[in-house]
């Protein structure tokens, strides 16, 4: 068996508004292994959450997908029925969003909601999907667990709601976890527990992860490889290790370059910024996409397509028209 667990390759989504055909998501390429956990950084509105949804089929009825393909273990998932991907939406590959009280239905239980997931796609008994509940709430750290079944969502904090959406994801063992910004709406202290208890159960039942987060400090605590996006793109993608330590694409650079450090950063100094604003996707964008706040841009970014390009070593790529030894000279104002 491969283990290869999601291999996307070329993926678009356009949006019709009324000022034109947005285009959110432009040619996204990325594979997960099982086991293995992959990254998907970016700020606000560079369209990690839109890339989730277009891998789960889950796009609003006006948002055009399209890619070379889309598979789930070595299975077609780009041309599958809306029948199909129900099958194994919740099942092979599952989601966990941002925020739990949303995703969760008031008017239900925890325990129906729960073994209403795993009974939709296992041939499984009322008694073994509770068994099966208890189980995982329990391995997510809800203490008293059968005791929580019987509760509702409103009556239980953020964190242990995102404990039990963590639980439903993996209640009929899928293949692939998305998790989306999962920790946002959490204190800090819980999103490191919650963090924690992810990795933990991805190592523990073998399976793939895709972490989608704005968060460095996140990316370099769990992360295998990461993936850089910017107004649509993948800029950069390599081990963590590789991103972290040998950055190549300018904006990753000062992405990086925006983090304070302690016992470096000197408190009340300047904090790292990148001058600027997002592009409008809004129509055809050649060139760079960050090419109008790069401080090495010249006139060769802003035409034609730019396409990813070997970085410091395997499996790391960048976006750039310059050489990785040239983007090392990217400075941005207020960084250490």
């Amino acid at each position: 068996m491969s283990d290869r667990i999601l291999d996307v390759e070329a993926l678009t989504v356009d949006i019709p508004v009324p000022a034109g055909m947005l285009h959110p998501v432009q040619g996204i390429s990325l594979h997960v292994d099982r086991g293995e956990t992959l990254c998907i950084v970016g700020e606000s509105g560079c369209g990690k959450s839109l890339t989730s949804l277009a891998i789960m089929d889950l796009l609003p009825k006006k948002a055009k997908r399209g890619a070379k393909h889309i598979t789930l273990a070595g299975e077609d998932i780009l041309n599958a029925s809306e029948r199909t991907m129900a099958d194994i939406r919740g099942n092979r590959m599952s989601m966990i969003f941002q925020e739990p009280m949303t995703s969760l239905n008031p008017s239900y239980t925890i325990g129906n909601q729960l073994t209403e997931a795993l009974r939709r796609h296992k041939p499984v008994s009322v008694n073994a999907a509770r068994d099966r509940a208890v189980f995982l709430l329990e391995k997510v750290g809800i203490t008293a667990a059968a005791s929580r079944l019987g509760q509702y969502p409103h009556q239980l904090s953020g964190g242990l709601r995102q404990r039990v959406m963590i639980a439903m994801a993996l209640m009929c063992g899928p293949d692939l976890i998305i998790a989306d910004e999962p920790t946002t709406a959490l204190d800090v202290t819980i999103q490191a527990q919650i963090l924690h208890l992810l990795a933990d159960l991805q190592s523990e039942f073998d399976t793939g992860l895709v972490l989608i987060t704005h968060d460095l400090g996140v990316v370099a605590r769990i992360a295998d490889r990461v993936a850089v996006m910017y107004a649509g793109e993948i800029v950069e993608t390599g081990s963590a290790d590789q991103v972290f330590t040998r950055p190549a694409h300018p904006y990753t650079r000062g992405l990086l370059a925006c983090i304070p450090i302690p016992g470096k950063t000197e408190p009340g100094a300047r904090l790292g910024a990148i001058p600027g604003i997002v592009p409008s996707l809004v129509g055809d964008l050649p060139g760079c996409h960050f090419s109008s706040r790069c401080p090495l841009a010249h006139a060769n970014c802003s035409s034609g397509s730019i396409a990813l390009r070997p970085g410091s070593g395997e499996g790391h790529e960048f976006r750039c028209v310059l050489p990785m030894e040239e983007t090392a000279g990217a400075r941005y104002e207020g960084a250490a």
